[in-house]
């Protein structure tokens, strides 16, 4: 069989499974369905809602990072002060034919094999030709396709009936965080550095969502900000991965038209300046720790540099983190951005408000202060009832980049307003600086939990036997254990149904299934990815003890009711393994 042949199909497989045995289907099926919107049936939710404990495990519980929660629908001036509205646009085609529509860049990639880099560095005009090049046709109906135009894929209403106040549907919770950044500052006592998690619903008017979990236009997003002083930049918890090593697909490879990968070090990476800053560098450990610990080996991992062009508007530096599918090839999982202080800054000129936070000096510095002081005697006549407004922003604007637009211009504009020289008095003072104000600067790990559970449903995914297993590690399996009667009579079901109350009262997640034969029982227990079967039998009414399944290896062990809730719990907590779960034992 074929290779391509056989990826699609383990796809399709793995898709028709989810929706049969209830982990997520296509939203609305009743009317048709709509791309890009799934459902999550129980076993789903639960797998996803393990998937985000772990993560905030590891970066609330563990390294002590805030946690917050803020509207999907947020006012338009927020994603006007941080480039969204301008930049979230993506280039689109439609069939002449039969109207549907596609990313024209996709659409180079997949049927003229154009590289991504390529296709996204392209204007409206070079996608054109390209297209018309390549004889590229509608996918769906083999029509031609129309001019390429700008689609914006932010989801736009109105707040309350008042058609002027206009709101988006957020494209990532990222903004949310910095809105609130001074409160949030006062939270941590004024002390940086400090990062902040956001786990919520985010909407992306996707133009052709074509696969699965992969690419949704409503989808759980989970965007940690970290705040800290770019002139203290060091990550006091380097050493405990500098040793780790990153596969890095480099950005000057990539212009050379290679696919070479840098296996390097942590620490081999910031001292070659691969990698500009070091919570960036630390964060992506993170990462791909979390993939591993999801069944991705490090083969099946990679982080690719973006070019220039193909950062977002707000990035210095940026990397994907990437897992291998069988079908989609490297597919991105996680993005990690260097924002610098763009976020904040932005707020600031956009709202007003000071984004800055203030340091001490080790030492008093004397130093030379350039002072713009308003003449209102001048602005009254000039700006009436705008002159407090003028001298307000005169007061928060940069004294040097006014004085330098006064000399090279002859004014300054602020806004809509014309300053000329006679409009203010300008000095120069010695001052004691006893500290300094500045704004913090941001690296953003972010990941989709949509695309993280897909990423373990397709490496638990494999046939033992011609039976199919999902093997999930412990810690996410959405039910950790299946309670099972030998047979269902002479008293084994009531046996075992007690078993399975004590367990529910542990705080097991747990399963109880006397349908059919014990193999068969044991067959659905695997394809959903129970890790642990426990049966009742004759001797259990005997002796109180029960046989213990492992779902991959099908190994038996025999343990005591008793011991059962302390081993269990060790167990799913990774401090023990399946051969001290009991004493081996064939059935």
């Amino acid at each position: 069989m074929p290779e391509e042949k056989k990826a699609a199909d383990k796809f399709t497989t793995i898709d028709e499974l989810a929706r049969r045995r209830g982990f997520f289907w296509q939203s609305n099926e009743i009317y048709g369905g709509v791309a890009g919107f799934a459902t999550y049936g129980s076993l789903g939710a639960k797998l996803k809602q393990n998937i985000e404990r772990k993560l905030r495990e590891l970066f609330v519980n563990k390294l002590g990072i805030l946690e917050i929660e803020s509207p999907v629908i947020t006012p338009s001036k927020v994603f006007e002060a941080s480039g969204h509205i301008d930049h979230f646009k993506e280039p689109m085609v439609e069939c002449l034919n039969c109207k549907k529509r596609f990313r024209a860049d996709h659409l180079l990639q997949e049927h003229a094999k154009i590289g991504e880099s390529e296709s996204e560095r392209m204007n409206l005009k070079e996608l054109n030709e390209a297209i018309e090049r390549h004889i590229i046709k509608c996918p769906e109906c083999g029509g031609t396709l129309g001019k390429p135009k700008l689609f914006s894929t932010m989801f736009k209403t109105t707040i309350g009936p008042y058609a002027g106040a206009v709101g988006y549907g957020r494209p990532e919770a990222a903004q949310g965080i910095f809105v609130e950044f001074r409160r949030l500052y006062e939270m941590t006592r004024e002390k940086l550095p400090f990062g902040v998690l956001q786990v919520g619903h985010a909407l992306r008017n996707e133009i052709s969502p074509r696969q699965g979990l992969i690419r949704l236009r409503e989808f759980t997003i989970i965007d940690l900000e970290f705040f800290f002083d770019p002139e203290e930049p060091n990550c006091f918890l380097l050493k405990d991965v500098e040793k780790e090593k990153l596969r890095l697909f480099l950005a000057e490879s990539k212009l050379r038209g290679s696919e070479e990968i840098t296996e390097v070090t942590i620490k081999k990476a910031l001292k070659k300046g691969y990698i500009k800053a070091e919570w960036q560098a630390f964060f992506m450990a993170c990462f791909q720790k979390v993939l591993a610990d999801l069944g991705v080996p490090a083969e099946k991992q990679r982080f690719i540099e973006k070019l220039p062009w193909e950062r977002a508007h707000y990035s210095l530096q940026s990397f994907d983190q990437q897992f291998y599918d069988e079908r989609w090839g490297w597919t991105e999982v996680s993005g990690h951005a260097y924002r610098t202080d763009y976020d904040l800054k932005r707020h600031m000129e956009f709202s007003g408000q000071d984004m800055r936070v203030y340091k001490e000096c080790e030492e008093p510095v004397e130093k030379e202060q350039l002072i713009i002081k308003p003449i209102m005697a001048k602005l009254g006549p000039i700006f009436k009832r705008d002159a407090a407004a003028v001298a307000e922003m005169l007061s928060k604007t940069d004294p040097k980049e006014i004085e330098t637009s006064l000399k090279k211009k002859g004014h300054h504009m602020l806004g809509k307003f014309k300053i000329l020289p006679e409009h203010v008095e300008i000095e120069r003072q010695k001052v004691v600086e006893r500290g300094s104000r500045f704004i913090p600067h941001v690296v953003e790990p972010s990941v989709g939990s949509d695309r993280l559970v897909y990423v373990a449903l397709e490496y638990a995914y494999h046939v033992k036997e011609g039976r199919v297993l999902l093997s999930f590690p412990r810690d996410i399996a959405p039910v950790q254990i299946g309670v099972y009667p030998l047979v269902s009579k002479d008293g084994l079901p009531e046996k075992a149904l007690k078993l399975h109350k004590r367990l529910l009262d542990e705080g097991f997640m747990v399963d109880y299934d006397e349908a059919g034969s014990i193999g068969r029982r044991y067959a659905r227990a695997d394809e959903i990815g129970i890790p642990l079967g426990i049966t009742v039998d004759y001797d259990t009414l005997k002796d109180d003890t029960v046989t213990i399944r492992d779902r991959d290896t099908w190994e038996q062990v025999r343990s005591p009711i008793a011991a059962l809730p302390e081993l269990l719990r060790r167990y799913f907590r990774w401090k023990i393994n399946f051969k001290d779960l009991g004493k081996p034992f064939k059935g």
